[in-house]
């Protein structure tokens, strides 16, 4: 009997210990991101990483590779691993959705970064820039550098992304009201920078006589460069991007690239962060979408950047 108390006891004691344990545990924060392909997404996840860690949660990054099919395997592994909040960078505005609502169904809040989704009733909330506006500023400096005639080249991003099409959109609404304007290709390049280098050339080929390419984002304005220097144009044919990265500003400075729009990836990931951290404190409203304002960046304030 006394044998039997003691084992008792000891079985008791690990149960504790073992449930102790349990409540002790940091809550996890998982952070998806569509590609770490991209320099600019890098920093988007490790800013969401290191804020989540910071508010004293666990913080894990899971790369989608901009393939869909992953990030539902992606989606499917973090509901198993029982997550409790996802920052998620989708890699489709449609596709995406349903990921989102999977988590949803587990009880898991998905906030949005960067990248929007075409619902309102899945992520708990998105917190995104405000591509269009960006890219009607960029639409307004491209006129001026161009002087309101010539023909140009446009490189789009995803097709299934709504930045994509926020940021043409933007700068359309400007262009298309210059008919000294005359756009000769608009191509995908998939915010891949060695896409958008071959797209160029390929463009190239067709109208070697284009004044300007315009590129929805700073990967492809960098691959886009690469392109004009290998035929002897880079300093013929005017360059747009949009990000804000370090080596476009760069070359703005040196007079390579003519402008792109600064988005803040730190703030929307601290942001996406910080409502992981109220949400797991209890807190249960949050607003649907969170712009984040974009910077016009062009020799004239380069130096700031």
């Amino acid at each position: 009997m006394k044998k039997y108390s003691v084992v008792l006891c000891a079985a008791l004691a690990l149960c504790l210990l073992i449930s102790c344990g349990t409540k002790s545990e940091k809550q996890k924060v998982a952070v998806v991101i569509s590609t770490l392909n991209n320099p600019w997404f890098v920093v988007m996840a490790e800013s969401a990483a290191a804020s989540v860690e910071q508010l004293g949660y666990e913080a894990k990054i899971f790369d989608s590779q901009n393939n869909s099919a992953l990030e539902s395997d992606n989606f499917e592994n973090l509901i198993a691993s029982g997550y409790d909040v996802i920052l998620f960078n989708p890699t489709d505005a449609d596709g995406s959705i349903s990921n989102i609502l999977k988590a949803k169904s587990a009880g898991i809040p998905v906030f949005c970064m960067d990248r929007e989704v075409n619902s309102d009733d899945a992520a708990t909330s998105q917190i995104l820039s405000d591509n269009y506006s960006g890219c009607v500023e960029l639409g307004v400096e491209f006129v001026k550098a161009l002087n309101e005639k010539g023909k140009y080249a446009e490189i789009i991003g995803l097709v299934g992304d709504n930045n994509t099409w926020a940021r043409s959109g933007g700068f359309h609404s400007v262009v298309d009201k210059f008919p000294g304007l005359q756009m000769v290709s608009q191509q995908s390049g998939d915010f891949d920078r060695n896409k958008a280098m071959e797209v160029l050339e390929t463009v190239l080929q067709a109208h070697p006589d284009i004044a300007a390419v315009f590129c929805g984002n700073d990967a492809m304005a960098l691959g886009a460069y690469q392109a004009l220097q290998g035929v002897g144009k880079a300093d013929k044919v005017k360059v747009f991007g949009f990000d804000g990265a370090d080596e476009v500003v760069d070359k703005i400075k040196e007079g390579k690239i003519v402008a792109t729009g600064m988005q803040f990836p730190k703030v929307m990931a601290q942001t996406a962060a910080q409502f992981a951290a109220d949400y797991l404190r209890g807190r249960r409203e949050f607003p649907q979408r969170v712009p984040v304002e974009v910077e016009l960046i062009t020799a004239a304030n380069a130096k700031e950047y």
